[in-house]
Parts: C-alpha cells; structure tokens; sequence
C-alpha cells in the first residue's frame, strides 16, 4: 500500500515580517518588548525574523537578546548610532532580504496579543480598498491612563506644516501625514519604494522624513484602527521646551542630537517647508531665545513645556 502523498506545493505560505529595531542600555524593556513581539506574530501565524541594532549597551543587551530570540540578528553599533542611524542599518540590512512585511518597532514599546494580526489585516484591506499598498502606523497608549502617545500625526494649518498632532480612531483607520516610528508596518513594495530611512538624521526626525517622502511619492499613510501596545510618552521637562531651564541650557539642548541639530533640522525644512523653509527653520531658535529672554523678567513655572515641534 503506498503512503499517502502530501502536496506541499499547494499548502498556503506564511506570510514573513521582519522586524527592526534599536536600542540602548535598558535591557529588560527590549527584552520585554521582544517576548510581546513573539505572542503576536505567534497569534498572526507569520514567519517572524528580526534584525536588533544594539548601540554598544554596557549592559549586556546584546548577549541576552542573542541567548534568548534565536529569531532574532543582533547588530552592534559604536555607540554613536542613536535612534535614526541604528534604524537607518538596521532597516539598510532588512531591505536585502525577503519580507512581506517589514514592522519597525521601538523597544520600549510592548505590544498587545492582537496587534500584528489586527495591523496584517487592515494592512491588506487598504490595499484591497486602494489598489495599492500603504505604510501603516500602530497607535500607542500609556497603559495607566490610555492616553495615545504615539502614532500618527497631521499638520495643523499649512502656515504651520511642521506642528503635528495625533490622530485616531477606534472604528477605522485614519489618513495622517507624519508617522512615528514606535510601531510601523511597511509592506515589502513599499519599501523598496522609498528607500531607507535618511542618514542625514542624528536621532530624530528620520520617521517623519519618511513618511512625508513617502506621501510624495504617493504612498498612503494611515494609523490603524485601535491601539496596538503600550508606550509612554517621553517627558518634555529637561529638554528644550522646559522654560525653567535657564537660556544657555536650552540653547545648548536644542542643537543638541536629541533637540534640533542644525544640520538636520535645515535639511529637514529645505526637503518639506516649501518656499518659506528658512521662516520654518529659524523659528523654534528664535522662539528659544525669545522665551529665553522673557524669563529673565517673568519667571516661568518649573516644568512648563510644549509639545509643538516648531
């Protein structure tokens, strides 16, 4: 009696996602963030790979992710990266291989159960609805409050183009303009599309150049549907926006890698700010200075801050 045949070819494939991510230094947050990761891709049915840039954290990160996600490439960086170079060779390596999928996802960000089959499938209804392809940012929330912290972010008047604010909706996906790079899931064509993320970037600013090239190149952007994982938002006290902090602090931090880099920030506003880019790119120094100058005749209160980017 001959053994039953088995016909592999027509067995359906599993679709492959490819996650990236960086980090530094805080071990049990990548950790944790890679274990949500592995429930949902588990629960998405998804081939699951990851490439992992660590930026030479002295605390072991590296050898424990290797020791535990066997999924999972570490890359080591030189301790200079911050979050757009890491991305930018992480993603540089990801683009080399096979995907349907490539999901960026910050390590501080947890996912829940259901994110990745939820983002897959709106994913493919879009595409269905379009005709094409879209990026798709995951929403996050801080998981006391439910707040969103992250996500995705529209203009709020032309004048204005780089003072985003979120948005959201628990019904449907909703078109945005800038995306933030907590949790994006990027299929393959897209990708290959656009291109990397810009190394011009220091730190910041690289997820929203992308999303905004993206856009110009007519690729639709949307933020899903419900809240994907749980993130909290960076504090503002410490950084640029806090008005407590004296004039020379904040002038330092705003050119700083983290606040606004000269470099960066001008090749941001000449690529995006239209005709009136030296306007977009003076304003957040000159409003440093001014609120600066202000505070030494009317203190301010300790802790005020803004969200706005410019």
């Amino acid at each position: 009696m001959n053994a039953p045949s088995t016909d592999y070819a027509s067995a359906p494939r599993r679709p492959r996602v490819l996650a990236i991510l960086t980090c530094f230094n805080r071990k049990a947050l990548t950790l944790a963030c890679l274990d949500a990761l592995d429930i949902t891709a588990r629960r998405a049915q998804v081939d699951l790979e990851a490439i992992v840039v660590d930026d030479a954290s002295p605390d072991g990160t590296a050898t424990a992710v290797r020791e535990r996600f066997g999924w999972a490439q570490v890359v080591e960086g030189n301790g200079s990266l911050f979050w757009n170079g890491g991305m930018h060779k992480g993603f540089g390596l990801a683009l080399g291989r096979e995907a349907d999928h490539y999901l960026w996802l910050n390590d501080d960000t947890h996912l829940v159960p259901d994110a990745l089959p939820s983002l897959l499938q709106q994913s493919a209804d879009l595409t269905r609805a379009n005709g094409s392809a879209p990026i798709l940012v995951g929403a996050t929330a801080e998981r006391d409050s439910g707040r969103v912290s992250y996500g995705g972010r529209v203009a709020r008047s032309r004048l204005r183009p780089f003072n985003f604010h979120l948005v959201h909706s628990d019904s449907e996906p909703v078109p945005c303009q800038a995306i933030e790079g907590n949790c994006v899931l990027i299929p393959r064509a897209v990708a290959l599309r656009v291109g990397n993320l810009d190394p011009v970037f220091e730190h910041a600013m690289g997820d929203t150049d992308y999303g905004l090239r993206a856009q110009a190149l007519g690729v639709r952007t949307y933020v899903a549907r419900g809240i994907v994982g749980h993130c909290s938002p960076n504090p503002l006290g410490g950084t640029y926006f806090d008005t407590s902090l004296p004039l020379s602090r904040r002038w330092k931090l705003i050119r700083s890698r983290k606040g606004l880099p000269v470099r960066s920030w001008r090749h941001f506003c000449r690529r995006h700010g239209g005709p009136l880019w030296p306007v977009h790119f003076a304003w957040p120094y000159a409003k440093v200075l001014l609120t600066g100058v202000r505070g030494l005749f009317v203190r301010q209160p300790a802790g005020t801050t803004s969200a706005k980017l410019t």
